[in-house]
């Protein structure tokens, strides 16, 4: 009995033991250039396991003011519970019939992992940028209950690294330019380069390294992590990015007739559109549901593909965006690049822009793909769209099966919007690199949608899931080769992270990912078994060849 007392005694001074360590281990409260913070202490895991601080809803700007850039918060007093998700940025619905979100919405959220052994210092920060084509998002991402897309939990525990989400205004609050002074655009990438200032400046305090942070986005949020690194404004900010399925150089990533589409909305909310300025006062003057609502994309009556309507994008304001995004490469010459796509990125536009290629039953002739040809080549006319019919069809032979026929306009429309221009950032990044090293890479792990047909390959935003490790946050909605993919995807993305090379670091990956250069091309392919055959050379070279050289040298209509 004394023998058991005995053990009982150790084993509950073993626990105290830990449970003070435990207990050391979180940030507890948290002293911002704004004011204390103090979010939640989770525990991950069995008894003894890591824990997680994360801290939602922190204010890095204060309430946004309409068509003007963010402002610096006044702060607080008292400590803020930094416990729930901020509201969105004001935004249409899905069904642009109503509005959700507010004008007071530049939050951020913060994921930071301490291991049973103390608080974490020093880490590698990872900034993510959200896409939604520059109308809708939230830092928090879509949510079903309780389980957020954009969750910074899985990363940041299988990674050691923090996490940071954050919200930036989208639509006509966004970036609605007059193209002059009166309404400049680009408020949404104010709000990006501000929240990435308030991490280089206050991220030490959580544990991060402020001289390692990495931003990192999808589509939208692809596009606006390309556009930061190559702003002057970010100089010594960034020390590394990754760019899934947009770049700077997307052609629609720059809005190239802001005042059309402010005279459109000034319009529908019954402003004068003859005169900027009288366009703009009125717009500040006007509310703002109005105004987020006087765009609307019509999905279903386009007279032509619906790349054309993204009206609310950046602009090259000769500010934020001095100039050409390819002739900004420079002030990203010390950033370590990662540029990437999946498949058949194009899928999402070409069921919108020619849907029976989701339907089986339903048949797409060679005038169906000339049409849509034509839409995307409308700048080059006739010249352009034989041109461009050509290359996509010389494999054809006589008489193409539907199957061939329907993966063409996805090539089609995936080469267009995504991997030309990203393979064109890639070049110009390696060539204008001093220390930056550049990595390629394309995603293949198939669509899990059950509506599409069987060839879908990995479809726009289908590589999210795993980025965000969702077949281990909700393992009975996934494979293995699932955790797989997700896996591989997490251990590269934070070794990159932290060392700037994808295949170094903490995280074991099966297969080196060789860097990019212009004369080899490499690339690394992503899916379900990654093995040495998928470090592979010149992605679609010949398309690339094409878009780039022989259909830029057709005369513009």
């Amino acid at each position: 009995m004394v023998h058991i007392m005995r053990l009982w005694n150790v084993l509950c001074l073993t626990v105290a033991c830990h449970l003070v360590v435990v207990h050391a281990t979180t940030l507890g409260v948290v002293h911002t250039e704004g004011g204390m913070v103090e979010g939640i202490n989770k525990k991950l895991g069995l008894l003894f396991a890591d824990y997680i601080d994360i801290f939602k809803g922190i204010p890095f700007a204060a309430p946004t003011k309409v068509l003007e850039k963010p402002e610096k918060h006044p702060g607080w007093t008292g400590t803020l519970k930094a416990k729930d998700f901020a509201p969105r940025c004001m935004q249409a619905t899905l069904t642009q019939t109503d509005v959700r979100g507010s004008l007071d919405c530049l939050y951020l959220n913060i994921w930071v992992p301490q291991s049973r052994k103390g608080v974490s210092t020093h880490l590698p920060v990872m900034i993510w940028i959200y896409g939604g084509a520059f109308l809708w998002g939230g830092g928090m991402g879509a949510n079903f209950l309780n389980n957020y897309l954009y969750d910074g939990e899985e990363i940041a525990v299988r990674g050691k690294v923090i996490v940071v989400t954050f919200n930036y205004r989208v639509g006509p609050l966004g970036f609605l330019s007059t193209g002059d002074s009166n309404s400049p655009g680009n408020y949404g990438l104010w709000d990006q380069h501000m929240a990435i200032a308030w991490v280089k400046r206050n991220i030490a305090a959580f544990g991060g390294d402020p001289d390692n942070i990495t931003i990192f986005g999808e589509s939208a949020g692809a596009a606006s992590v390309s556009l930061q690194t190559l702003s002057p404004y970010n100089l010594g900010k960034i020390k590394r990015a990754i760019s899934q399925s947009g770049v700077g150089m997307c052609p629609w990533a720059i809005q190239r007739d802001p005042l059309f589409w402010a005279k459109n909305v000034a319009r529908n909310v019954g402003c004068p559109t003859e005169d900027t300025a009288a366009l703009v006062n009125c717009l500040k003057i006007t509310d703002p549901r109005a105004i987020t609502l006087g765009y609307h994309l019509d999905l279903t009556k386009l007279a032509y593909p619906l790349v054309h309507y993204l009206a609310f994008s950046p602009i090259i304001d000769g500010d934020f965006i001095p100039d050409e995004p390819v002739k900004l490469f420079h002030n990203a010459a010390d950033i370590d690049y990662i540029a990437g796509v999946n498949n058949m990125d194009g899928h999402l536009f070409t069921g919108v822009d020619l849907p029976v290629i989701n339907q089986p039953l339903h048949k797409i002739s060679p005038d169906d793909v000339y049409k849509l040809v034509a839409g995307l080549t409308l700048q080059k006319g006739v010249e352009g769209a034989n041109a461009t019919y050509s290359i996509y069809t010389q494999d054809w032979g006589g008489s193409p099966d539907q199957e061939t026929m329907k993966k063409t306009v996805v090539d089609l429309e995936t080469d267009y919007i995504f991997l030309v221009p990203t393979q064109l950032a890639l070049a110009q990044h390696q060539q204008n690199a001093r220390s930056g090293k550049t990595y390629s890479y394309l995603f293949s792990h198939p669509s899990r949608m059950p509506v599409y047909p069987s060839w879908t390959g990995a479809d726009h935003a289908d590589d999210l899931q795993y980025v965000f490790g969702k077949p281990f946050a909700t393992p009975l909605g996934y494979r293995p080769q699932d955790r797989d993919v997700a896996g591989a995807m997490i251990a590269y993305w934070t070794n990159f992270a932290k060392t700037g090379d994808p295949s170094q670091g903490e995280s074991s990956v099966s297969v080196p990912w060789l860097r990019y250069t212009v004369e080899s091309g490499q690339y690394l392919e992503i899916n379900k078994k990654i093995t040495y055959q998928s470090v592979k050379k010149n992605l679609r070279s010949p398309y690339v060849h094409f878009w780039s050289q022989t259909y830029q040298s057709l005369p513009n209509k």
